[in-house]
Formats: C-alpha cells, structure tokens, sequence
C-alpha cells in the first residue's frame, strides 16, 4: 500500500497525540498574542481562523451519522431489551447524581469566595453599558423556552420528521430517540431479516470512524487556529481583572469535578487517573478548543472505546446521551454565576432559594444544547426561578458575558470528562471494560491511510 503521508510525516507522527495538539494551542496563544500586538486581528480573523472553523464543521458534519450508525449498531448488538433498560436507567441516574454534585461544589464555593461582593458599582454599570444589548436575545430565547409546558422536554424528544432533526445537530436528543426506537425494533424482528440492515450499519459506522481518524490529522493546526483566533478576540484584559474572584470559583469548581472524576474511575472502575487522562486527553483539549460537546463527540467516542477499552455497545449509548443531557461542567457554572450575579446586584438569596438553584440548574442541564454558549441562555432560566426582576436579567448576564467563552472552554472540558467517566463506570457494572484496543498512538494514528 502506498501510504499518501511522507517518511517526515510519519516520523512527526510518533509525538502523541495529546502532545501535538497542546502544542499547537501553546503556539496559538502565542501567535494570537504577537497578532494582537501588532495589529493583525483582522489578518487572523480571515486567513487564520477559518482553518479552525472548517475543523469543527468537519466533527459537528459526522456527528449526527455517528450517532445513528453507533446507537442503533449498540442497542441491536445487545439482544436484551431488559439488558438495555438497565444500561440506560442506570446511566440517567449517574448522569444525574454527577450534577447534582457538580452544583453542590459550585455553590459551596461560591458562598465560601463570594465573588460578588468584590464587583463595584462602576465596573457593573461599564460592562452594562458595553455587553448589555447583546444580552437581550439570551433573555428572549430562555423566556421561550420557560414558557413552554412542564412536559415539553418529552414533546421536544421525539421527532416528526427524522430528516429534519438529523439537519440540525441542536436536535440530536431526537437523533437519539430514533436511533433507539430502530436499534430496539430490530431486536424484535427476525435475525435472518434484521442482518442486511444491521451489515449496511456496521459498514457506515466503520466508514464514519475512519473519517474520524482524517479529521483528526488537522488537529494540532486547528487548535492553533482556533487558539489564536481567540486571543485576537479577547476582551479587555482589565475586565477579567474585575471579575477575577468570579473566574476563581468556576474553575476551582471545575477542577474539583476533575478529581471527583479521578477518584470514581479509580475506585470503581479500577483504573488510574494517569491511564484515565491518557486515554482522553485528546478529547479534553478538543473540547476545550471548540466550546462544544457535540463537536467533540466523535473524537470522545473514539477515545473511549479504542483507548479506555470501553464496550462499543456502552459508547454507543452512554456518550451521545452523555453529549446530551451530561452537562456537570455547564451546571456548575450555573450555580456559582447565579449567586454571584445576584450577590453583585445586592439581591439577597435563602438557603431556599440555593435549593432552587440545584433543582433548576439540574433540569435546566438535561435541556441545554451541546454548542458553544447555552449554558448562558439556561441560566436565564435559574435566575427567573430566583425571582431576579426582569429589568436586571440583562444586567446579570452582561456581568459575566466577557469572561464566558474561557469559562466556557473549560467547563465542556468538564462535560467531556464527565461522558467518559461515566461511560467507564456503567462498562465496568455490566463487565463490558476490557483492555483498549489501541496501546500505542503509532498503532492507530501512524496506521497508513
């Protein structure tokens, strides 16, 4: 076989893969801070950051064909209907368990740092003035989605037209619902009738992983794109210097959910958290590169299952569901975003109103879309259920509008993180966690191609 990379090129490929892409979002930093200096922003806004841009189309194109070919593939191969009730009640639950966590450690945070109380008057009313008008959309949508019924979430779910909902990946609960509803009628069909089927989804699935490893090979220059692109875009560094105590809490709630994390792979699924992050790495700096669950659900899956030794039939299920409905991360910013808004317009929360926020913030969770941003429309929701007056909703969400997208960067770190971990634990309740099928990065990325 005549392999279409170079001698050179397969030499370069024996640096993990991990490795590339943190190099390539060090030089991203780098080169945007140099652009930035030297008044290039519009040179990387049109040469530069497209590369990233057709990256993340490229993972969000596959993600929705990945998700029928896996899903459908993983509830036929199981052969039990009671098999999968089990899985997929037990993942729910986790999944829920896990946020509810993540929202606890967000609050007790917050009321221990209090950020809010360090916020002047000035510095709410200059980014008030500068972000408040762009809030306005984030409040119309969340009022929509906040009038709708208690039940809307189940309506929402199931689709009238498949062809409609795999158009648009912000649907991919009804992907979900549909790969399913077909992966589980073909358990009840006949097996001579349901093989035909199930050989064309074996073979798109196989085709969709090899796009996978394609995709992949642009990584470590996306990331730089993408990186880069980003600091020229970075607001004043002065207002992250106001919002400082604010950033503090996210993120140390965030890593907190990464040692929570650490501690449940090792102690029920065995596994060290030096092997655990090995594995997913890639998946995590994707993540925190694009902003979106659902761009990086392809690379997640892939890891998981080649790396961790993670039963596909449990990838399958566990992660898009996770991409979906998992948002630890999202949560957790909730919760300490809404103490510390109200905090910094003096509205004065109960421990009742705390418990809101936990119960909120969780459902709010399970609708919140896997694209970059949603987490700050959900968080309408949390402080309307506060009873924060409407004219201050605005306000609230231009306070911490300029340092969301870095927040917002790691906290799907967190999501991700979470989908694996989840995945592993629910592998090993059901002993379907082996050993991973790719040991060495040369064994599957240096593979001609």
């Amino acid at each position: 076989m005549i392999s279409c990379r170079s001698t050179t090129a397969k030499e370069m490929r024996k640096l993990a893969l991990h490795w590339q892409i943190l190099i390539g979002m060090v030089l991203g930093l780098i080169f945007g801070w140099m652009a930035s200096s030297f008044g290039l922003q519009e040179f990387v806004a049109d040469f530069i950051k497209p590369i990233g841009s057709i990256f993340i189309k490229l993972l969000k194109l596959i993600a929705i064909p990945l998700i029928l070919a896996s899903l459908i593939k993983g509830v036929s191969d199981l052969e039990d209907i009671s098999k999968f009730s089990k899985m997929g009640i037990r993942t729910i639950l986790i999944y829920l368990t896990t946020t509810i966590i993540a929202i606890t450690v967000g609050l007790v945070l917050v009321n221990l740092i209090r950020p809010g109380e360090a916020v002047s008057q000035e510095t709410v009313e200059s980014l008030t003035t500068s972000y408040g008008g762009a809030m306005a959309d984030k409040v119309s949508t969340a009022e929509q989605t906040k009038n709708a019924g208690p039940l809307q979430f189940l309506i929402d779910m199931v689709p009238d037209n498949i062809f409609g909902a795999a158009s648009d990946n912000s649907n991919m609960l009804q992907v979900i619902f549909f790969a399913i509803f077909f992966g589980i009628s073909l358990l009840l069909i006949k097996k001579e009738d349901a093989k035909p089927v199930m050989d064309f989804i074996n073979g798109v699935n196989e085709v969709i992983m090899k796009m996978v490893d394609l995709i992949m090979l642009m990584a470590p220059i996306a990331v730089f794109a993408l990186l880069a692109s980003l600091v020229t875009e970075t607001a004043n560094p002065e207002l992250f210097k106001a919002l400082a105590w604010y950033m503090l809490a996210v993120v140390l709630g965030l890593f907190i959910m990464i040692g929570i994390y650490s501690a449940l792979v090792y102690f029920f699924a065995g596994k060290t958290p030096a092997y655990f992050f090995k594995g997913i790495s890639p998946a995590q700096l994707l993540a925190f590169s694009t902003s979106s669950s659902a761009a990086t659900l392809p690379v997640t899956m892939e890891r998981v299952e080649e790396h961790l030794g993670v039963d596909k039939e449990v990838v399958s299920f566990v992660c898009p569901v996770g991409a979906t409905i998992n948002m630890d991360g999202t949560s957790l910013y909730q919760a300490v975003a809404a103490v510390f808004i109200c905090e910094a317009l003096k509205f004065d929360l109960t421990f009742a109103d705390q418990l809101t926020i936990i119960l909120t913030a969780t459902l709010a969770s399970i609708g919140s879309a896997a694209v970059p941003g949603a987490g700050m429309v959900m968080l309408v929701i949390v402080l309307e259920s506060l009873g924060l007056p409407a004219e201050s909703l605005a306000i609230g969400l231009a306070l911490i509008f300029a340092v969301d997208r870095p927040l917002d960067m790691m906290r799907t770190v967190v999501n991700v993180t979470g989908d694996c971990t989840v995945a592993m634990l629910i592998a090993k309740s059901f002993g379907k966690l082996g050993e991973p099928k790719v040991k060495n990065y040369d064994d599957y990325y240096g593979k001609e191609v």
